[in-house]
């Protein structure tokens, strides 16, 4: 998109942890480009409500409003919408404050993405119903599903309730939803390299996979099929 084009943006929720990187994203001080961000609302005020207390003083130099790009903002509807041919079903997950997962779907291919997500509901286990379980119906049947997969089973018992998942909690909803792909991220920032190729080989040592599993990292790409 050199020189001008569209760029649409999904944010999952506003927690100012998550988007502190928004003001130093470069497209939106770019008079040429079209920048479109769809995220949810929260009952009492809308995305660029939301926004604007972000883009502002004391936390942030530079005013929403002085941005110059061409900026649109969305809220992202529960009953799906459509992105230059790519359809869109947004939906709310398990996560303190407002959340929502997304599942991308195109000529008969589907992508879920679910960060901060934690469908054990605070147990050490995933409900028994499909019905109960946060997430479900975006995912299901995902040709790749990008998952939270933060801490590992000890570190899940002392932090229940956050918001996010085990990794063997993340590899339990995979299977239930029947995902092709697994991409893990949402990696603990306290995780190194190491640490986290040993999670995963001791959360997969003994069981025979139905889907690929990919850990996530920076600059990853795949091509779905």
């Amino acid at each position: 998109m050199e020189g001008g084009g569209r760029i649409d943006i999904l944010l999952s929720h506003l927690h100012t942890d998550h988007i502190q990187g928004l003001g130093f994203f470069p497209p939106l001080f770019e008079r040429s480009r079209e920048v479109h961000i769809w995220g949810p609302r929260s009952a009492g005020s809308d995305l660029r409500e939301r926004l604007t207390r972000y883009l502002s003083a004391p936390l942030f130099p530079v005013h929403l409003r002085e941005l110059p790009s061409r900026l649109t903002l969305h809220d992202a509807p529960l009953d799906g919408f459509e992105i230059e041919g790519i359809r869109v079903m947004a939906d709310l997950v398990l996560h303190p404050g407002l959340t929502v997962g997304y599942r991308l779907s195109e000529n008969g291919v589907t992508l879920t993405y679910l960060s901060d997500h934690e469908p054990a509901l605070g147990r050490m286990t995933l409900p028994h119903s499909s019905t109960w379980t946060s997430g479900y119906a975006l995912a299901e049947g995902s040709d790749v599903l990008i998952h939270d997969s933060q801490y590992t089973d000890a570190e899940y018992e002392s932090h229940r309730g956050w918001g996010h998942s085990s990794i063997r909690h993340t590899i339990e909803f995979a299977e239930r939803v029947g995902a092709r792909k697994l991409v893990t991220f949402h990696h603990d920032p306290g995780h190194s390299d190491a640490e986290l190729d040993g999670l995963h080989n001791e959360v997969v040592r003994g069981r025979d996979l139905e889907f690929d599993l990919i850990p996530g990292r920076e600059g990853l790409s795949f091509e779905i099929v």
